[in-house]
């Protein structure tokens, strides 16, 4: 058996149930093909660098799989059916990740040094600026 990082986008007009059923859906199609899904994440609705399909956001889930080949372009092949669905992205991989994923791991902001985050104060001595106005010469 394989091991599989699959993410999957879908649509912004379905609801997180949905995207749960669908989730559900997907490891039915993977364990009739003898394979199964280690890790769900539901990693929430994001907004897109640009649009897909006439959608701005995105709801993004994240599956680790253990499966053969055939149960996952099974699955790919369901994918490309379902209009809900708007991109979806298959990686092997040697070992699967323990543990949260990147984007799930929770950013502490509480350690940062005052409010620049550890930066050094410019102060106003930045060459025409929050002083006199001086023209340029080039």
């Amino acid at each position: 058996m394989a091991l599989y990082e699959h993410i999957y986008m879908a649509r912004q007009d379905v609801s997180q149930q949905q995207v749960e059923e669908l989730t559900t859906a997907l490891t039915e199609i993977l364990a009739s093909g003898g394979g199964k899904v280690t890790k769900n994440e539901y990693w929430g609705l994001k907004g897109l660098s640009y649009r897909i399909r006439k959608n701005r956001k995105a709801h993004y889930t994240l599956l680790n799989i253990e499966a053969a080949p055939t149960a996952v372009a099974e699955m790919e092949r369901q994918m490309r059916i379902n209009e809900d669905i708007l991109r979806f992205m298959t990686v092997r991989v040697d070992e699967l990740e323990e543990g949260p994923s990147a984007m799930m791991q929770k950013r502490d902001r509480d350690d940062r040094d005052g409010e620049r985050g550890g930066r050094p104060d410019r102060g106003n001595d930045r060459g025409g600026f929050g002083g006199e106005r001086r023209p340029r010469r080039f």
